[in-house]
């Protein structure tokens, strides 16, 4: 099967799954599995923090984040499209009593900074704290733009704010900048990156920040369940992707312009490749019901995701000749109809 849904869905290469295989284990719980400590030292170095914390998921990952970071009865302000506010079951609130303060995102992205500032409670026993601002980079195939992140970090120095940055796919941002990732995570306090997306990880996501920080958060990834045993032979899959994969998200962002390209082509279709930054395409349509889509493109054996908006994602498992059948299959969709 040929799968666009998401970059989630990625296989392990086999070198990946050699190094899995031959990776030195330990108990994680007690800090003693090396391939673990390997990986943790490795991206905090990379991403310019003192620590990381290896996590089964960047729900997970997130999720402990927003709990070290607040209180019950504290808030966070983050985006109305933002992952952890709409994707990831509430969490904070129904694990941690943390109150979600959402701002609509602009066209690229990011927040305006005048709804921001508004949003910041004041100290009022009427109101919930205010502690942190959540950032997700990229956000929906966009890429933040230092100067956005700059003022909102300034922001938070301003009212005494934390800054998270959901970095799920914060590799993509980075490669597509030509920068290194410490770029990015420089204007936050702490950070989750997710391993099993674009960089073809099968599972597994990091949490990055100071000593301090890391260390409240392994006590609520065990209070979550996320405390691993011998982890070390998934942790073997990360240590991979960042040696061998983050580079080579750039030709995810290539594949994705080619697609939208192709689609651009499609009169049924409305797809501007302007819009495309590194590695998703969305696609509307007046005329094309993408239900019906997917159901054809499943009998020919391609995946994608329906919806309102058809988001359609490029990763390590999808080739130009990939490509090339969706855009072919699509056609003779339309054709049929």
């Amino acid at each position: 099967m040929l799968d666009f849904r998401s970059d989630t869905v990625t296989q392990p290469s086999n070198a990946m799954r050699q190094a899995m295989l031959s990776a030195p284990v330990g108990d994680d719980v007690y800090e003693d599995d090396p391939s673990v400590n390997k990986l943790q030292e490795m991206a905090a170095e990379m991403s310019g923090f003192d620590a990381a914390l290896f996590t089964p998921s960047g729900t997970q990952a997130n999720l402990i984040a927003l709990m070290s970071h607040c209180e019950r009865g504290d808030e966070y302000i983050c985006g109305q499209q933002a992952h952890n506010y709409i994707y990831e079951g509430g969490g904070a609130a129904v694990l941690g009593s943390v109150q979600a303060q959402p701002i609509e995102n602009l066209a690229d992205g990011s927040l305006d900074l005048v709804k921001m500032r508004a949003a910041i409670k004041s100290d009022d026993i009427h109101f919930v704290k205010t502690k942190l601002i959540s950032l997700e980079n990229t956000i929906n195939g966009k890429v933040l733009s230092h100067d956005f992140m700059a003022q909102a970090q300034a922001l938070a120095f301003e009212y005494n704010l934390r800054m998270h940055l959901d970095g799920a796919r914060a590799f993509n941002a980075a490669v597509k900048l030509g920068e290194p990732i410490s770029s990015i995570t420089q204007y936050f306090d702490s950070t989750s990156i997710c391993l099993s997306k674009g960089l073809g990880a099968p599972v597994g996501s990091l949490l990055l920040g100071d000593t301090k920080f890391i260390n409240k958060a392994k006590r609520w990834r065990k209070t979550c369940g996320g405390g691993m045993r011998q982890a070390g032979m998934l942790a073997a899959a990360g240590i991979f992707a960042l040696e061998h994969n983050v580079e080579r998200l750039a030709d995810d962002h290539l594949n994705a312009r080619y697609l939208a390209d192709a689609l651009e082509n499609i009169s049924e279709l409305d797809v501007n490749p302007a819009l495309v930054q590194t590695n998703m395409v969305f696609v509307k349509s007046k005329q094309v019901d993408f239900h019906a889509l997917a159901e054809y493109l499943k009998s020919q054996g391609i995946l994608i995701s329906p919806g309102k908006v058809l988001r359609l994602v490029t990763h390590l498992n999808v080739d130009k000749t990939s490509i090339d059948n969706l855009v072919a299959g699509i056609k003779d969709f339309i054709k049929e109809k």
